[in-house]
């Protein structure tokens, strides 16, 4: 059988450091520390490439965008976005919606919502309510909790261009 829909999960983990910048979800996010990482390290929209290119069985970010090398190291990822979504597009898929979840104990990003799903839904040429984004704490608990890192969870449902409205 050959859906007219597919789902993909996508997740990604970025080591925080000080004196870098934080980027999330294509917003630079006002923080004494950011994420270590080949490009700006936006591990929300690394997560979401990830969703869309395994929702296709396209292999995952770091196969199109290899962290060895000059090509995309401080890469906005922004532009890695763009990208994926072109591959999707081309594939004949279109985001039918995403949801993101990031688990980091600080900065708060509630506040930040709105924004993040207006950036994201711009790359993507969608509306800003089929893109969710939400913030949670581990309860001071595992490498997020002690303030070491970030992860992000992202699920995507893409639907065959033209098939579903």
């Amino acid at each position: 059988m050959n859906l007219a829909i597919r789902i993909g999960h996508g997740y990604d983990v970025h080591r925080l450091q000080d004196g870098l910048p934080m980027y999330l979800c294509g917003i630079r996010i006002d923080s004494p520390r950011g994420f270590v990482a080949h490009s700006d390290g936006d591990v929300a929209i690394h997560a979401l490439c990830d969703a869309m290119l395994g929702a296709l069985a396209l292999r995952d970010i770091g196969y199109h965008f290899p962290d060895q090398g000059d090509t995309w190291k401080g890469a906005d990822s922004k532009r890695l976005l763009s990208l994926t979504y072109d591959l999707v597009r081309k594939a004949g898929w279109t985001l039918g919606n995403a949801d993101i979840t990031i688990i980091l104990q600080v900065p708060k990003i509630a506040p930040l919502v709105p924004r993040m799903q207006a950036c994201l839904a711009e790359i993507l040429g969608v509306a800003a309510d089929s893109i969710s984004v939400k913030a949670t704490t581990t309860e001071r608990l595992g490498f997020a909790g002690r303030e070491e890192g970030c992860e992000v969870h992202a699920v995507v449902l893409l639907v065959r261009a033209g098939e579903i409205s």
